[in-house]
Order: structure tokens, then sequence, then C-alpha cells
């Protein structure tokens, strides 16, 4: 099942907070981008963040699932009307993952 476009928003406003939040249509379903960091995707209206150390650490009670078969394990945000843990989340994956681009360029 594809994602609507009105979850996305939603999703998007919900994490306002954590920075400049894009969206971005891909293999009919949507990437989410944080200050231009790719760390998320949207399919079948769920949530599924990237996996890092520091998510992982920080919400271990979320779930790791595939978002589509074939795909690598992201952290299945379950209650996207929870801001709080989203924002916080989003931030310190973005974190790890700007981290880990910067160590791949020196």
């Amino acid at each position: 099942m594809a994602s609507h476009q009105d979850f996305v928003d939603y999703v998007a406003e919900q994490l306002r907070e954590a920075g400049s939040i894009r969206s971005r249509k891909m293999f009919g379903e949507y990437g989410l981008f944080c200050d231009g960091i790719f760390f998320a995707v949207i399919c079948g209206d769920q949530l599924f963040v990237k996996v890092t150390p520091a998510g992982e650490a920080a919400f271990p009670n979320l779930s790791k699932v595939s978002p589509y078969a074939g795909a690598n394990d992201y952290i299945w945000v379950e209650d996207v009307d929870d801001r709080d843990t989203m924002t916080a989340l989003t931030r310190l994956t973005c974190l790890a993952l700007q981290d880990q681009t910067r160590k791949r360029r020196t």
C-alpha cells in the first residue's frame, strides 16, 4: 500500500522542531530528510528511522523492522503522535549520520 501525502505532511509537521524536514517521493514511497540528511522512510503510512547506535541506545523499546522486502532494519515509530520521541530520535539519528559522513570524507 502506497503512503498518502497527508500522512507524510503530518509526520513532517510533527518533526518541525528537529530541523528543516523535507520529503521526497522515492520508489513509490517517501524518503525524509532533516537539514539535508536522509534519515527515514515512510512506507505504507508508517515511519521508519535509520538505525544508529545512539538511536538504539536511547530508544531500546522501539521495534526494529524492515520497511519493505529486502531492506535493512529501521526503527519503527508506531506512535507518530508522540512528537517528543520522534523529535529526539530524529535529532540523535541525524547527528550520528552526520558524523558517519564526516568520517568517510576524511
